[in-house]
């Protein structure tokens, strides 16, 4: 068999690829190994690669040749981008590398109060190399007839750092007030460890667990101060391109919810969010979601469980 050397050019990347290769090989195997080549996907490479060898058994070593010259090569390419990509997380300003979602809509509330108002929320998350921050804030709000009958707001800054590919530490400061559930301000601090159960492309679970110290101010006055303990949930689970099951109120395309407890002797607190997105475009998207809000012990004249129920427009940026 003799061999005649020639080059496999790919401009998608940029990349001149050299193999030795039968003067015999058909043209249009190696059309495809180059379009293969451009798109940068290595799975496409190897899949084009074992046809060709299937319909092509004679040419095996010019084809392994390639493949692993192309295989290194995209390697190659990746690795650059991540440092390419570290580099510039290294250089990014503090206002710079932030993503985050925008949500506005409607609300209907049972529990302390029953009637329907305009939800409003922001969340906002910036990755680094190891490092995470994540800031949300909410609004609930209904005024009729000159008087205010809904008026919660939360508040919650939690960052977090790699200790290692499955376990992080997390900081987490979070302020909540709510006349109608009884306290005009509550305010909670926590650290603790996380795991990350599952991490795969289209699912991803992790927990997260801790000491907390919660204060409390009510409406008639009193203020009291508690240890307490945090435990959270995050579950994402990707169904199809545009369903995704998750525990993260910011996701896409998804139906989801969120889980946090609070702790203490005097009064545990469970914060579940449900619900149900619908995407609309790449930056927009329709969301249902359903919130049980539970306190074991609250002030008097208040009940244990709010829920809300929202519809809502979730915009990316």
């Amino acid at each position: 068999m003799r061999i005649t050397p020639f080059f496999v050019v790919s401009t998608a990347l940029g990349l001149s690829l050299p193999s030795a290769a039968n003067a015999a090989l058909p043209e249009p195997v190696r059309d495809l190994i180059d379009a293969a080549v451009a798109t940068g996907d290595e799975a496409k490479v190897q899949t084009v690669i074992d046809l060709a060898l299937t319909t092509n058994p004679d040419d095996a070593v010019e084809l392994e040749t390639i493949r692993a010259f192309v295989l290194a090569e995209l390697a190659a390419a990746k690795a650059a981008e991540e440092q390419e990509k570290q580099e510039e997380i290294r250089a990014a300003g503090l206002f710079e590398n932030w993503s985050g979602k925008g949500e506005f809509g409607a609300f209907q509330a049972t529990g302390n109060s029953s009637n329907t108002g305009v939800t409003a929320g922001l969340t906002v998350q910036r990755d680094g190399i190891n490092w995470r921050h994540n800031l949300t804030a909410r609004v609930d709000y209904q005024r009729a007839n000159g008087v205010t009958t809904r008026e919660q707001f939360l508040a919650r800054y939690e960052p977090n750092i790699n200790i290692s590919d499955d376990f992080y530490v997390y900081a987490l400061a979070q302020y909540e007030r709510d006349r109608f559930q009884g306290f005009s301000g509550r305010y909670a601090v926590s650290g603790g460890i996380g795991y990350q159960v599952l991490d795969e492309e289209d699912i991803q679970l992790s927990v997260k667990a801790g000491p907390a110290y919660r204060v409390t101010e009510f409406v008639d006055g009193r203020s009291e101060s508690r240890i307490a303990g945090l435990v959270g949930v995050d579950f994402d689970w990707s169904i199809t391109d545009r369903l995704k099951l998750t525990h993260d109120t910011n996701a896409v395309a998804e139906t989801g919810g969120s889980a946090t407890v609070i702790i203490d002797s005097s009064n545990t607190s469970l914060d579940l969010v449900t619900g149900l997105n619908a995407k609309i475009n790449s930056s927009l998207s329709a969301r249902l979601s359903y919130a049980i809000e539970y306190d074991s012990n609250p002030p008097p004249g208040a009940v244990q469980t709010d829920t809300l129920s929202r519809i809502t427009l979730i915009y990316d940026f």
